[in-house]
């Protein structure tokens, strides 16, 4: 391979729904552009991040190795609002240059080697180029097939050998990895993460994240009452999401003893639907003070006893904030096919003392009432109980 014929190694970057967002789009492009470059900087290596008409384009700084641009494209491929990563070739715009590097670039594929099935599909967004675009696909897939005697399929290639003629380059590539889709994490706002060590609340986070929040994450503790293994897993999780926001928050609530508490309320059936209220009015408080907008929980509708309509309906009645919860319709193989995807699973079934063990009812109540909560929490003075465990919290950044 001759960096003659293939030029600089480059990475471009394909927008997802950003681009039907009209006239607010050229606002998510900039937060997708800066958090791109906040991802990046953990290479450690200097980039320039370009927006073009519908890509945008990660130029490496000059002598930049193809190892390079492999490890740059698998930064970028967690960052949401992306829907595919290219690792491209940019190579002078003139016929006969992007001819070389075509075929230079397939003869170094593994396809070509097993004598695969291949298409040619060029794009010329700039239509000052000599060439138009089908003109060019013939050029150079008629000169790949002379070269290299491989058959053309242009319905199903197993190689697709993409040419895209833009402004000052052209770029030439094969393949690409997957992004993450969704939008910009931060262009929708700030939103609180009820974070347990189990396997659905990182997935919830996750989806929101994709969706366009920026979370912080607030986990209880059954500490007094339990170790500090809960702790440690929920900081594993929040260290592996992090990777798709960035400038991640865990924030921790010693919780056992006001679930002491609850337990010896009286209302044993009621002590989980209690608790959950009160975990909701601690993160509601939690909330306003990090200026988040939104609760996110992991609720799944019927996975649970807690996760009933009505014991949603009872949870919602605590607090004023909205809550959010991206896994309602999903089943629970949904959920952990998810949590194995982005890479969670694994800590998540690592074995822990989770706050939620030391309530656990013989029979918990599926139907609770309102009113019945309510006067638990009168007893209990939930209300400054909230803010005296809010006043508690320790805060864990990565």
């Amino acid at each position: 391979m001759t960096m003659s014929a293939l030029g600089e190694p480059c990475v471009l970057l394909k927008l997802g729904e950003i681009v039907l967002k009209g006239k607010n789009r050229e606002l998510f492009e900039r937060r997708l552009i800066a958090n791109i470059r906040d991802a990046l900087q953990s290479l450690d290596l200097k980039v320039d991040v370009r927006r073009r008409h519908g890509v945008i384009a990660i130029f490496l700084p000059e002598g930049a190795s193809a190892e390079q641009a492999a490890a740059v494209a698998e930064r970028v491929a967690d960052v949401p609002g992306l829907v595919w990563i290219h690792r491209a070739w940019r190579v002078a715009k003139d016929p006969d240059a992007v001819l070389k590097a075509g075929l230079e670039l397939v003869g170094e594929s593994e396809e070509a080697k097993r004598g695969a099935r291949f298409a040619v599909r060029s794009r010329r967004r700039d239509k000052r180029f000599p060439l138009r675009s089908n003109e060019l696909d013939r050029l150079v897939g008629g000169a790949i097939n002379d070269e290299y005697g491989l058959p053309v399929d242009l319905k199903n290639p197993e190689l697709t050998v993409s040419i895209e003629v833009d402004r000052d380059e052209v770029f030439v590539f094969t393949g690409g990895i997957p992004g993450q889709g969704g939008l910009p994490v931060g262009s929708s706002g700030r939103a609180l993460v009820l974070m347990s060590g189990g396997i659905d609340s990182p997935v919830a986070a996750y989806r929101m994240m994709r969706r366009g929040l920026h979370v912080d994450f607030l986990h209880f503790s059954g500490i007094p009452f339990t170790t500090s293994e809960s702790i440690y897993k929920a900081y594993a999780l929040v260290r592996k999401l992090d990777r798709f926001q960035g400038k991640s928050r865990l924030w921790v609530v010693p919780f056992g003893k006001a679930q002491q508490s609850i337990r010896t309320s009286g209302q044993d059936r009621l002590a989980v639907i209690a608790q959950r209220r009160l975990m909701l009015k601690t993160a509601e408080e939690v909330a306003h003070r990090i200026h988040a907008s939104a609760l996110i929980t992991g609720d799944a509708l019927g996975q649970v006893s807690s996760q009933t309509l009505a014991n949603i309906t009872a949870q919602d009645n605590a607090v004023d904030l909205p809550i959010l919860r991206p896994l309602v319709g999903w089943d629970k193989t949904e959920i952990m096919a998810e949590a194995r995807r982005i890479g969670t699973l694994e800590i998540s079934e690592l074995p822990d003392e989770d706050c939620c063990s030391l309530l656990a009812p013989k029979r918990a109540e599926t139907r609770a009432k309102i009113e019945d909560l309510k006067q638990i929490e009168k007893r209990l003075d939930a209300e400054e109980l909230c803010v005296q465990l809010a006043d508690s919290i320790q805060e864990y950044t990565l």
